[in-house]
C-alpha cells in the first residue's frame, strides 16, 4: 500500500520534483545541440548556395575576405594556407559545418562532430573575428564555447549514439 494513496503514483511532491529534475537534466543539452546543429547546417547550406562565396575573388567571396583579414589575423599561416585555394577551402569549410550539423542534429558521433564544430569555430574565431574589438561582439568565440559541453558529454538523450551504445548491450 501507498504512504500515500491521494496523489498519482504514490508519490510526494519532493520525489516528483526529483524525477523532474533528473529529466531535465538528461535532456539540458538538447537545446544547445538543436540550436547549434540547425545554425551548421545553414551554414553550409548559405555557403555552398552562394557562388559570390565560392569565389576566389570579388564582393562577398572567401578570398577577398581572407585577404582582408591576413595581417589582423592570430594565425596568418592559417588564412595564407586558405589563400592558395580560396574555392577548396570554401569548399572544405562548408562541407565541414554541414557534416557537424548533421552529426550534432542526429546525435550521430556527437562528440567527434562537437570536435569538428569547435575547430571549425576556433579557426574563424583566430582569423576572421580575431580583430573584433572588444571581444564579446565576434560570434565565434561564443560558437567555440557552445560545443566545449557537447564535447565533454556528447549526446546523451535521443541521439543514434545513445541507440547504438543500447543495441551493442543487448545480446
Amino acid at each position: 500500500m501507498s504512504a500515500y494513496p491521494d496523489r498519482p503514483g504514490g508519490t510526494t511532491p519532493r520525489e516528483r520534483l526529483d524525477r523532474l529534475r533528473a529529466t531535465a537534466s538528461r535532456h539540458a543539452l538538447l537545446p544547445l545541440r538543436i540550436f547549434l546543429g540547425v545554425t551548421f547546417v545553414y551554414a553550409g547550406l548559405d555557403k555552398l548556395t552562394d557562388p559570390a562565396f565560392l569565389a576566389d575573388t570579388g564582393t562577398g567571396s572567401l578570398g577577398e575576405t581572407m585577404r582582408g583579414v591576413r595581417d589582423s589575423s592570430a594565425v596568418p599561416w592559417l588564412v595564407d594556407l586558405a589563400l592558395h585555394s580560396p574555392t577548396g577551402f570554401g569548399y572544405a569549410i562548408a562541407l565541414g559545418e554541414l557534416a557537424v550539423g548533421i552529426g550534432t542534429l542526429l546525435g550521430l558521433f556527437a562528440r567527434v562532430a562537437a570536435l569538428g564544430g569547435a575547430l571549425i569555430s576556433l579557426s574563424l574565431w583566430l582569423t576572421v573575428s580575431w580583430q573584433v574589438t572588444p571581444y564579446y561582439l565576434g560570434n565565434d568565440l561564443a560558437y567555440l564555447m557552445a560545443w566545449l559541453p557537447l564535447l565533454l558529454a556528447g549526446a546523451p538523450t535521443l541521439s543514434a549514439d545513445r541507440l547504438l551504445a543500447e543495441r551493442r548491450r543487448t545480446p
